[in-house]
């Protein structure tokens, strides 16, 4: 991650330079108010207010910056991020009012991945100011959060396996106080035969392992309710022996996404103190391709009892989520959420930029969307529709892992995930992309995080109250 210091600070009078924000309707308005050199810098630098817009206006022996967005007095979290995109370094207030949900583009609009690049000539930071003290550290922890899965996702799978994930949840355990269980290698096989199956083609730096993590705000007491956050960390996906043309692999170092979301959300529970028994769990593997790779027609079984004929080797995220959802059931949970770059189809139905979402619960499903519109963090209700599940039976097992026709692919992932969660137990299941294939003011192209934050601030209001 690129910041050198925390790019939101109390603001205690310091010097700063003065942000105005402005949009085409009261544009002229306010820039009667200006000199006319003002007036000629604006005009030079074509600036009338529209959407994104920066201009930096001369002001006797300094200069204050001017942003245009859709409406000053409501602003979204990507209002001001152009600016943190394009102005110098130094200090920043916003000149009338707060910047409010604004403060978290202003953090991820300076994000930049440079592990493999050399940074000395980077921007250094540039720093907003705020008299709203109690949002600060909400503000960065959140922007902390994204920047993590950005950081996960964008790391080339030889530096991002199975190994380099149980370091992530390692360090979160040690950070927040959890204690975490990893299972590796051939040990899975006997409970949790379905990841074993997956990831044993892998070399032997990226065996297949499982992470298990749990933290209790409370020392462990049972009266808190247990929160269980799975995702699917296939940290390369070469498609197994249904092997994905070069196109289809290109990306594939981006298939650990949903584990990287799910630690990103653990991270923020843990933070946040929020008054759960959290379960983390991590299956991680290498869809890889060897002679001891699963096959196609191969029936595995699973930690559920369930037998699974397997229709396609790269629809093999679900049969590691499987396996992790019967563990996250068996913890009596109160709700379970889980996180994968699961389907295309949920590409062609939803774009890039809605993850798609999938509950038991029509409240549930209400509560993360409308946490996800309030927080610029939308996602899109799909249905788990019970007939379709009549498209993964099998002749030989309990079910097929794919299906053969093309009809709902998403919902049909559902469906089969839905499977091994318990009965009962209250579940949403978020397929989300992982990716930014175009960039947007604080949202530069590389790995994203879709349904984060929509997740964690239903959880807040679920859990806390808040």
């Amino acid at each position: 991650m690129t910041d050198k210091t925390d790019l939101i600070q109390p603001d205690r009078g310091q010097d700063a330079i003065a942000i105005h924000l402005v949009n085409k309707d009261n544009f002229e308005g306010w820039a009667k108010k200006l000199s006319a050199g003002q007036r000629a810098a604006l005009a030079a630098q074509k600036f009338d207010g529209s959407g994104y817009q920066v201009a930096i206006v001369p002001d006797g022996d300094g200069w204050f910056a001017v942003g245009g967005v859709a409406n000053p007095d409501e602003l979204s979290s990507w209002c001001m991020a152009k600016l943190a995109e394009t102005l110098p370094e130094g200090s920043y207030r916003r000149a009338e009012g707060e910047p409010g949900p604004a403060l978290h583009g202003w953090q991820t609009g300076q994000y930049r991945f440079a592990r493999y690049m050399d940074d000395d000539k980077a921007t250094g930071p540039r720093v907003l100011l705020t008299k709203e003290v109690k949002k600060i550290d909400p503000a960065i922890a959140e922007a902390r959060a994204v920047k993590l899965v950005c950081d996960l996702v964008n790391t080339p799978a030889e530096d991002m396996g199975p190994a380099d994930l149980e370091a992530e949840c390692e360090k979160l355990a040690k950070a927040h106080g959890g204690k975490l269980k990893t299972i590796k290698g051939d040990s899975l096989e006997t409970d949790f035969p379905m990841v074993h199956a997956v990831g044993r083609a892998a070399a032997r730096q990226h065996a297949p392992r499982l992470m298990h993590l749990t933290w209790a705000r409370s020392g462990g007491k049972d009266k808190d309710p247990v929160l269980a956050i799975v995702g699917k960390g296939v940290t390369f996906d070469s498609g197994g022996l249904d092997v994905k043309s070069a196109a289809g692999m290109k990306l594939m170092k981006k298939d650990m996404g949903g584990a990287a979301h799910a630690i990103a959300l653990a991270g923020l529970v843990m933070e946040a103190r929020l008054p759960v028994r959290l379960h983390l769990i991590v299956p991680a593997v290498e869809n890889a391709i060897a002679g001891n790779a699963f096959r196609p027609g191969d029936v595995l079984k699973s930690r559920q009892g369930l037998t699974v004929e397997i229709g396609n080797t790269d629809a093999e995220g679900r049969l590691i989520l499987g396996d992790a959802l019967t563990l996250a059931s068996e913890q009596e949970p109160d709700f379970v959420i889980d996180f994968a770059t699961l389907t295309g189809a949920a590409r062609v139905a939803l774009g890039p930029d809605l993850p798609a979402l999938m509950t038991r619960r029509d409240e549930t499903a209400e509560a993360l969307v409308n946490a996800g519109k309030a927080h610029d963090d939308e996602t899109w209700r799909l249905p788990l529709y019970e007939a379709y599940g009549e498209y993964l039976a099998s002749d030989i097992a309990d079910t097929n892992n794919a299906q053969s026709n093309g009809f709902a692919g998403a919902s049909v992932a559902g469906l089969f995930l839905d499977k091994f969660v318990g009965d009962g137990i209250d579940w949403a299941h978020f397929d989300t992309f992982a990716w930014r294939p175009a960039p947007k003011p604080g949202r530069p192209k590389c790995g994203a995080a879709y349904g984060v934050r929509a997740a964690f601030h239903m959880l807040r209001a679920r859990y806390a109250g808040e």
